[in-house]
């Protein structure tokens, strides 16, 4: 499989907006989450396997970052047309058996994934009390069948030091995993289709 590592947006860009369907029917944009201490925002897919490596650990870690006041949101961006097990109604069936807490929402036309300069699944932002960008990149090292545990320790440590008030070190590393699949001829102008490999 190709492996794509993320554009890493520059730091302090305020939080793209979205306002895009919930696995629940719901709208769900940017601006509910205003009084977050910290907003999580995750590109990820249902079908990848870097997402399915670390899915039941981000189940756990929504869950346990909501309650301590920040708040999650995952995106799925990829082109169903050509990948039908992350089509909506699939996205039903991937929330409710992984227990996902936090919302899961389809972005159609793509453009939010291109707002974000998201380019790999799965793909995360930490966006503090103000909504502007202070980490992008890895969960942690691990990856499939790489050995390595699933702990979370990169993003973690990242939330943990917004909630505490404090900065964030600006020394990250990118997330890796398959590219979004974009539409056929709508792929963004920073996408490298080599990817890293």
């Amino acid at each position: 499989m190709v492996k794509t590592a993320s554009t890493m947006l520059d730091i302090g860009t305020q939080a793209p907006k979205f306002a895009l369907p919930n696995v629940d029917g719901t709208i769900v944009s940017e601006a509910d989450f205003s009084d977050s201490a910290a907003l999580i925002v995750i590109f990820m897919c249902n079908h990848c396997p870097f997402v399915k490596h670390l899915a039941d650990a981000l189940a756990t870690f929504g869950r346990e970052y909501q309650m301590k006041g920040a708040a999650v949101v995952a995106i799925s961006s990829n082109d169903v047309s050509k990948h039908p097990e992350d089509s909506p109604e699939q996205m039903v069936h991937e929330s409710e058996s992984r227990g996902y807490s936090f919302p899961y929402l389809y972005d159609e036309d793509q453009s939010v994934a291109k707002a974000y300069r998201a380019a790999c699944t799965p793909d995360f932002y930490v966006f503090d009390h103000d909504q502007k960008l202070v980490y992008r990149g890895q969960f942690d090292s691990s990856r499939p069948d790489s050995g390595v545990p699933v702990t979370g320790v990169d993003l973690r440590t990242a939330v943990d030091t917004v909630l505490a008030g404090d900065r964030v070190s600006e020394n990250q590393t990118p997330s890796i995993g398959c590219n979004i699949k974009w539409k056929q001829g709508s792929e963004p102008d920073y996408f490298n289709p080599a990817g890293i490999a």
